[in-house]
């Protein structure tokens, strides 16, 4: 593990250089993995570590979307793929990919499984962390790691297939074989991490439930949301509203910052833009910052998940889900969206 300096503070990082595939194929050779659930993170990690050249199974629910899209991804019923319970009696290493609400419901069934030496593998802290809330209690004679890449299981695969890496956190709750972490690292090096860096699973978890409920999406749609607005209000069209807002963020400065971070995206913008930049930037930190502190103040204190366990049991859930989805995608700025995509050189 090296040492890496991010900003003048050291953290503990791996990459593939010091830990190749080779030797994580080494570590994992006579393990069967288990990927459970095939979902939104199954997909990507156990393809990934198929292609990679790791032992992976399956387990899945029979009969529905997600079991024929196994099939159609490769996957043979009665060989490479099989039902939750016997692909978890089957598995090593049990990769836990279900959706948090999905986890809590098919504990019951997976723990009589978890036997001695196994290892409980999680992409997300969120079922250990709060376990007074989910039952998630693991027995003691197993390891419970994690790795979380920073990023959908769709773009893992896509960046895997790429020839490149999403970097991940990765954590030991439990080491009770004393390989805990070498298992962790192989895995993330298999399921195509660009790096890996360490953290625990209560710090994956805050970290990532403010993550998706601020930048990378809550605050995100309504920031976007907001300046749309004003500019509709304003007498601009929705194609000139939507470039401004939206595209030109995507498609021009996100690469960019991207790149080479946010100084040099402003060193390549206007003087204008970046005088204008350099003066709204602190109006907008002040604004929303107490924003940001009130959201991990509710995930620290459980709050958050609480709703999330509250709301994704109910029966109606997914019908609900989808009704305020609906909503989001057909609102104005996103069917403007739709049409400027298809408005894009590549697509003509």
């Amino acid at each position: 593990m090296a040492e890496m300096n991010f900003g003048g503070v050291v953290e503990n990082v791996v990459t593939r250089e010091e830990f190749p595939l080779e030797k994580a194929r080494e570590v994992l050779k006579n393990e069967t993995i288990a990927v459970i659930g095939y979902g939104v993170q199954g997909p990507g990690q156990a393809l990934n570590l198929r292609d990679n050249g790791f032992n992976v199974i399956i387990g899945q629910r029979k009969g529905g979307k997600t079991w024929e899209k196994a099939i159609a991804d490769g996957w043979v019923p009665g060989e490479t793929l099989f039902d939750i319970e016997e692909a978890a009696a089957k598995g090593t290493i049990i990769q836990y990919l279900l959706s948090d609400a999905a986890q809590i419901e098919v504990w019951p069934k997976l723990k009589p499984h978890l036997t001695a030496g196994k290892a409980l593998y999680f992409s997300h802290g969120f079922g250990i962390t709060f376990n007074d809330r989910t039952g998630i209690v693991p027995p003691s004679d197993i390891d419970v790691i994690l790795v979380a890449p920073k990023g959908s299981g769709t773009s893992l695969r896509r960046m895997f297939l790429e020839g490149r890496g999403l970097n991940s956190s990765f954590a030991i709750f439990q080491d009770a074989t004393g390989k805990a972490k070498e298992r962790t690292i192989a895995l993330g090096i298999g399921v195509g991490s660009g790096y890996l860096f360490e953290t625990d699973f209560k710090r994956e978890v805050y970290s990532d439930l403010t993550g998706e409920r601020g930048t990378l999406m809550g605050a995100i749609q309504g920031i976007l949301l907001a300046q749309y607005e004003v500019l509709r209000e304003n007498g601009h069209t929705p194609s000139e509203a939507f470039n401004e807002t939206v595209e030109e963020l995507t498609q021009s400065l996100m690469p960019l910052f991207a790149e080479k971070g946010m100084d040099w995206m402003y060193a390549n913008c206007s003087t204008t833009a970046q005088r204008g930049a350099l003066d709204w930037m602190g109006p907008f930190h002040d604004a929303t910052k107490p924003v940001f502190a009130k959201l991990y103040s509710e995930v620290a204190c459980g709050n958050e998940a609480q709703r999330s366990i509250d709301t994704n049991s109910k029966s109606d859930y997914r019908e609900k889900l989808e009704d305020e989805l609906k909503a989001l995608r057909e609102s104005e700025m996103w069917r403007t969206g739709a049409v400027v995509r298809k408005l894009r050189p590549e697509n003509n």
